[in-house]
């Protein structure tokens, strides 16, 4: 019996009746002053808890589909992701304007150059607050000319003064001779909330995952900058501009990338991709915002901001504001933004495959949308780890080359 199939619930759920039942049958039977009948009552009281957190875990598995099968859950789910629909992307250009110039092979490992973020020299830029371990290198090798640097980072927001910490990883190239002036494209990488941007780093391991696709030649050197989607955390700011309230898509859009040119050589656009509400944060950002990130990926995103209570009133009763905020009506209302979008999913994610293979239907030139599955797996880290490698091999190739 399948792990999501509703036979598997209602079975549990008659199993935790009969439990319960069970329990107040024999309960009075035990009810003697003896170590065999304490341990007896403790027994029949585990076995009905368990019970009804077994139900309580299937249905809840089964509206969200964290896990769609029992390898799943056991994490035995492999093979990568496969990008389907590409073709007719628009091309990446070079902060000038013009197409980008072809990657070449990475250059050579060496010692590294004296260079590396500048120091914040005011409110504005990185504030670099040490340095981390890159989970999954696979090499002892400090040197970041050879596995580059992970550098734990705060990002302050000079127009809206709203702050958040994550990482920044520079790649191997960053710090290799012959490229102390050059400028690196770079990603925007957000989790799903209220997700901790270390995940980033040691479960979904996207720095290992950079420094194995530049060793097979399938990305360029990118900058990566790892986050939480949400800069007035607790709350669930769903990547909007809060009427009276925290202004988060400006934050995304104007705070963070001037944050990053003043501290890091990176280039003048970013890509932007997530997973869940990150996924679809990356999303809204590069419809919105397609100068600032002209290529988004999604993985297991969904297309309408959440309103519950971690968002709280998000539009101040505006409904044009909560019209702007799903992606379907601004595909259907809004002109058309010239964008490339990648939407990663599992087939059997019921929450977003569905919806993905629609957007993805609607969509109409300067608008390019590709799909990247997998076949098995549900919403969580073990789909997404399987969806990354070809995601940021797409996303890379519409980023422009470093120069």
């Amino acid at each position: 019996m399948g792990l999501t199939s509703h036979k598997l619930l209602a079975l549990a759920a008659l199993l935790a009746v009969f439990t319960v039942l069970g329990t107040l049958w024999v309960w009075p039977k035990l009810a003697v002053r003896s170590w065999p009948a304490m341990f007896l009552r403790l027994g029949t009281i585990a076995v009905t808890q368990l019970s009804l957190l077994v139900v309580f875990g299937l249905a809840v598995n089964d509206y969200f589909v964290f896990y769609s099968s029992w390898s799943d859950l056991l994490g035995h789910e492999h093979g990568a992701g496969v990008v389907q629909g590409a073709g007719g992307t628009p091309r990446a250009t070079t902060p000038s304007g013009g197409p980008a110039a072809p990657s070449g092979p990475a250059a050579p490992s060496g010692p590294a150059a004296p260079s590396g973020p500048a120091a914040p020299t005011g409110p504005a830029g990185v504030q670099v607050l040490g340095t981390a371990k890159i989970t999954g290198a696979g090499s002892v090798s400090r040197d970041p000319a050879r596995i580059g640097r992970l550098d734990r980072v705060r990002l302050p927001g000079v127009t809206t003064g709203l702050s958040s910490d994550g990482y920044v990883y520079l790649p191997p190239q960053y710090f290799q001779p012959g490229n102390e002036t050059k400028h690196f494209p770079a990603v925007l990488v957000m989790t799903g909330f209220p997700g901790d941007a270390a995940n980033l780093v040691t479960k979904l391991r996207y720095p290992a995952t950079e420094l194995d696709l530049l060793d097979k030649g399938t990305m360029k050197p990118t900058v990566l900058v790892l986050m939480r989607p949400s800069p007035s955390m607790p709350r669930d700011s769903e990547c909007e501009d809060v009427p009276h309230g925290p202004q988060a898509q400006t934050y995304f859009s104007t705070d963070v990338p001037a944050d990053l040119r003043a501290g890091y050589r990176v280039l003048g656009s970013l890509g932007v991709m997530g997973d869940s509400t990150g996924g679809y944060c990356a999303v809204k950002l590069g419809m919105a915002h397609p100068g600032t990130f002209p290529a988004a990926v999604s993985l297991s995103g969904y297309f309408k901001a959440a309103e519950d209570v971690t968002t709280g009133d998000l539009f101040g009763g505006s409904q044009q504001r909560r019209s702007e905020a799903d992606l379907n009506w601004r595909l259907a209302h809004l002109p058309v933004p010239a964008l490339a979008v990648l939407l990663a999913d599992s087939k059997q994610d019921g929450r977003t495959y569905a919806d993905s293979t629609a957007f993805a239907a609607a969509a109409r030139p300067p608008l390019v949308v590709a799909q990247a599955t997998v076949g098995t797996g549900g919403h969580n880290f073990t789909t997404w780890d399987r969806l990354i490698p070809p995601s940021l091999s797409w996303l890379s190739a519409r980023l422009p080359a470093p120069g």
